[in-house]
């Protein structure tokens, strides 16, 4: 049995070096041991010190990161303090009183038995505490959270190093097939907030959650994880590593490899190899790599640029970094959506670079998922796209991204609408409290024209997050198709006060006020995307929406026909938009369909 020199906890699990609840060194020994005689546990051959917990209660976040000189330090102090006995001292006296009218004739004996007596409580004590407040996990855990790392180095320049952490983790874990993994856009919403464990998983539908602190000093780093089964709030697994900068990468595999270890799962064949596969073996380029995660997060303009440098600087280290192409794919073809770059800018680099990811790497889910993107919006290439999309989703089942894309990019532009829907939906399982997923299912009501069922998941879209941009902007549609134009108005109006350049609060506002019959109020709108124009790429698809909306079917075509030349990234859906219902009469509509080589 083992006590922690500091709060006087009890543990009788051998293989604990460090207090769970304030990181002081563990001591062999019972209230009365000789301090002298006291034992750290050595571990000289391995810096991981390896702890069980019982209750979540007790696997609060403790900071344990002094250096080991700190440590030793601190234990021969503290081991030198007198120990406080076991709360076995009423069994003692107890004893004692009773033996003290026979102490002067068996002196000996009375000692003896005292001892044995006073063992045989210790040991029971020790069996029951082990085996009740140590339980090994007894139902297999199917689906997990991993929060984000805090980060302990008082420094937000480590950031990217506590955030990537945890999203390469939640990268790797989602590689098993019999695994529920909530993504990063799910979790990341509880970085830096204290809510209970058992409440974030209820809202994240998972039976465990894994949390972790990170510390970086120069290059030592010290990463200490704990996972928790959330239903019955017991600690399953915690360990500490003390490590070096160097070892990052070799520290995040071991991590993964331990909680499938520790979660019971089972696995037949190749299907455990994405925990242990290698995408680069260069520490400095897997780093720059997390920085550019990091930078791509923020979503700003100057951020994403950054980002691709990242992973270009991290390529030029490591050529056959497949995933850091693959991420600058991913890069380039979300900057149109901002909109950052024209399409003309940024999907032939986006195409090229998920290309050369799949030249080194041919498995490579994200690397499918990302060149279908671009074969459906740029090329309109609708048959590779497909064979791309099914193929990271065989690849990578739980590929969240490549299920919600192609439901999204392919099955709702094609016509699809239930398989789309059907695509989109697994998508928001592994992804619950995702906006633009969420938005995404609203928008695929809506091209089925199950409009009440758009307006409903738009509601509890918006209510997940009000201020984010595609909340509003997927609400503001629902109240149009719902013919709901002062609530489309109101909302948009109150937006572009904050963000007077929004080009989808101007959108929404104009089609709100066309179809209201405020034409001066929609071509205010009208006017103000000219503007913008001159400085920023704006989808034409936008200005044609508008003109369709006023009923001024010319004006509407001559904005399609520029879309078709700037390749304008929103054609690939106007045959499911009911943005444009209005234009499908005219015969010149179906000539621009034909025009996207839309399969039959």
């Amino acid at each position: 049995m083992k006590r922690c020199s500091e709060c006087r906890r009890d543990y009788y699990d051998d293989t604990l070096s460090f207090c769970l609840e304030d990181g002081s060194p563990l001591v062999y020994g019972v209230a009365d041991v000789d301090p002298a005689t006291a034992i750290l546990s050595s571990g000289a051959e391995s810096a991981t010190q390896s702890f069980t917990q019982t209750t979540a209660s007790e696997a609060e976040p403790r900071d344990s990161f002094g250096s080991s000189s700190e440590r030793q330090s601190l234990s021969a102090h503290r081991a030198a303090e007198p120990q406080e006995n076991l709360g076995i001292s009423s069994q003692k006296e107890s004893f004692s009183g009773h033996l003290a009218s026979e102490a002067k004739e068996k002196p000996i004996i009375n000692k003896i038995l005292l001892g044995t007596i006073v063992l045989a409580v210790v040991a029971l004590v020790g069996f029951f505490g082990y085996r009740y407040l140590n339980p090994t996990v007894t139902e297999k855990i199917s689906s997990i959270a991993v929060l984000p790392f805090e980060n302990r180095s008082g420094s937000s320049d480590t950031d990217y190093l506590s955030d990537g952490l945890a999203e390469s983790l939640i990268y790797r874990l989602t590689q098993l097939p019999n695994l529920k993994v909530s993504p990063t856009s799910s979790v990341f919403r509880y970085k830096g907030s204290q809510a209970d464990v058992a409440q974030i998983a209820k809202e994240l539908d998972v039976d465990a959650v894994m949390s972790g602190r990170l510390a970086q000093r120069g290059e030592d780093l010290t990463i200490s994880v704990e996972l928790i089964d959330a239903r019955t709030k017991k600690l399953i697994w915690a360990e500490q590593y003390d490590r070096k900068m160097s070892d990052l990468l070799a520290t995040q595999r071991e991590i993964a490899t331990t909680i499938t270890q520790k979660l019971q799962l089972k696995f037949a064949g190749d299907e455990a190899k994405g925990i242990t596969k290698k995408y680069t073996d260069n520490n400095e380029a897997y780093q720059l790599y997390l920085r550019g995660r990091y930078s791509f997060a923020k979503r700003t303009k100057p951020d994403m640029l950054a980002a691709i440098d990242y992973f270009q600087q991290a390529i030029k280290l490591d050529p056959k970094f497949a995933l850091a192409y693959a991420r600058i794919s991913e890069t380039y073809g979300s900057m149109p959506a901002y909109p950052y770059l024209t399409p003309n800018e940024a999907f032939p680099q986006a195409k090229a670079a998920a290309q050369k990811a799949l030249e080194i790497d041919p498995t490579l889910s994200e690397a499918h998922t990302f060149l279908a993107y671009s074969l459906v919006i740029y090329d309109w290439n609708w048959p590779e796209a497909e064979r791309s999309f099914k193929r990271a989703i065989e690849l990578d089942p739980n590929n969240s991204t490549a299920r919600f894309r192609y439901g999204q990019i392919y099955l709702l532009a094609t016509g699809h609408f239930d398989e789309g829907i059907a695509e989109i939906k697994r998508g928001l399982e592994l992804e619950p409290l995702d906006v633009n997923m969420g938005g995404t299912l609203a928008s695929a009501y809506f091209y089925a024209k199950q409009n009440g069922a758009g307006l409903e998941q738009a509601k509890k879209t918006y209510d997940l997050e009000p201020t984010h941009p595609i909340a509003r902007w997927i609400l503001a549609q629902a109240y149009i198709l719902n013919g709901m134009y002062a609530e489309a108005i109101a909302l948009n109006e109150q937006w572009l006060q904050t963000d007077p350049t929004n080009q989808f609060a101007l959108r929404e506002a104009a089609i709100a006020y066309a179809k209201s019959g405020r034409r001066d109020k929609a071509e205010e709108m009208i006017s103000r995307y000219r503007d913008i124009a001159k400085t920023q790429y704006v989808p034409t698809c936008r200005l044609a929406s508008i003109y369709a909306a006023l009923g001024e079917k010319d004006k509407a075509f001559e904005e399609l026909n520029k879309a078709f030349e700037a390749r304008d990234w929103e054609l690939y859906r106007m045959n499911a938009d009911q943005y444009f219902v209005d234009l499908r009469s005219d015969p010149r509509y179906a000539d621009v369909v034909k025009r996207l080589n839309l399969p039959k």
